[in-house]
């Protein structure tokens, strides 16, 4: 006879497993996209190779040549650093080059699926293209930031450990940084230089620097960079007593009192603050640069004429827009986002286009056409957001 248990095994109940909330459609990119958007970008070796060219290779042969040139002969070729060099490099090669080459990758990363026909291969993912399209900003940043972080970094270290053991200012080679009486007592010493070279703020006046002025005491061999010397008394003219060594030195030392000031704005290197808002100034640059094209490249659907355009607002439109005072278009040229970027330069760097600002404490900036801070903030932000919002909208409604 069978028996059964009176305990009934119960079967237990079955675990339902949720599955993971499809994200395809969200606008958020994720991580993976942004790292395919960046290994197909890092895979055009020529376009690779034209970036490190640019923003690694140019400085450092430019340096590297003045390295050897200046051990092979010190005489003939001046140090290979310093200020000077600082500001032609940051000014010349970095700035510039550093948005055409940012706006070439920005115009390849917004027009690369469309020519290659891999947009409808996206699409049909079911991603969001909102989110395909912002995840090429990370993955362009991700290339092109480092790139030009070391070419500065190259820049900076070269200018400081190499940088000239004195300063040069107005053509006579002083020790850097000295103090207002330090300055005095270098110009006592050295009464020539000061007198022959220094520029003379206003008249000189009845006294000492006129009565030097006046006589053929000072020679300085031709003309100088500052006071004009007498050769003599005209017809008629009364005849001065010859100033003596001690009214000389006088005379050099009120004439270094006047340039003190500007004296102090001259380094023998960049110094650290400057060299560090300098590099965030060139990243900004950099990042407007491949934003916008991004956006252009998106909006037109190919690489070239992108491209194009971006070198001619650079190059053309921006320097032009930037110090020509155009009647009843001050408004528009303020509109335009590389003066708003010029506005940004870090004092004590040299105006970018040629405005002369460096050791006077980016007095360049007085030259371009007159635009607040906070104006020039908000035409940086406004073209960031603008034509990232131009380029997605384009690529939501672009046909697959």
């Amino acid at each position: 006879m069978t028996t059964t248990s009176g305990a009934i095994a119960r079967t237990p109940a079955p675990i339902h497993l949720g599955h993971a909330p499809d994200r395809r459609g969200s606008w958020v990119p994720t991580v993976g996209m942004v790292t395919t958007r960046f290994m197909e970008l890092r895979k055009r070796r020529g376009l690779m190779v034209a970036l490190i060219f640019v923003t690694i290779v140019i400085p450092a042969v430019f340096l590297a040549i003045r390295l050897m040139a200046h051990a092979a002969a010190p005489k003939s070729y001046g140090p290979a650093g310093g200020a000077d060099i600082f500001n032609a490099l940051v000014a010349g090669v970095l700035y510039v080059f550093g948005f055409i080459v940012a706006a070439t990758l920005g115009c390849t990363a917004g027009s690369v699926d469309l020519t290659e026909g891999m947009f409808r291969h996206l699409v049909v993912t079911g991603r969001s293209r909102l989110a395909l399209y912002l995840a090429r900003i990370p993955a362009g940043l991700a290339i092109v930031v480092p790139l030009v972080a070391i070419g500065f970094t190259i820049v900076c270290a070269v200018c400081v450990f190499a940088a000239p053991t004195q300063v040069n200012y107005q053509g006579v080679n002083i020790p850097p940084a000295l103090s207002e009486a330090g300055f005095a007592h270098w110009a006592a010493d050295h009464p020539n230089d000061v007198i022959c070279n220094f520029p003379i703020h206003g008249s000189p006046g009845t006294g000492t620097i006129n009565a030097v002025l006046s006589s053929n005491a000072v020679p300085c061999g031709g003309p100088g960079g500052g006071a004009v010397i007498q050769k003599g008394p005209g017809v008629g003219a009364t005849v001065s007593p010859a100033p003596t060594p001690a009214m000389i030195r006088t005379a050099a030392v009120q004439v270094a009192a006047q340039n003190y000031s500007a004296y102090s704005k001259v380094f023998r290197s960049p110094s650290v603050g400057l060299m560090v808002r300098t590099g965030l100034w060139i990243e900004l640059e950099v990042v407007v640069g491949f934003i916008v094209g991004l956006g252009l490249g998106s909006l037109l659907g190919q690489r070239t004429v992108a491209v194009i355009l971006m070198i001619v607002l650079e190059i053309v439109l921006t320097p032009i827009l930037s110090r020509a005072n155009i009647p009843h278009m001050i408004n528009l040229q303020r509109a335009v986002v590389g003066l708003g970027v010029d506005h940004l330069e870090p004092s004590g760097l040299g105006f970018v286009f040629g405005g002369g600002g460096g050791p006077g404490g980016g007095q360049g900036t007085s030259q371009l056409v007159p635009e607040s801070r906070t104006a020039a903030v908000c035409v940086t932000i406004a073209w960031l957001v603008g034509w990232t919002a131009l380029g997605a909208w384009r690529m939501v409604k672009r046909d697959a």
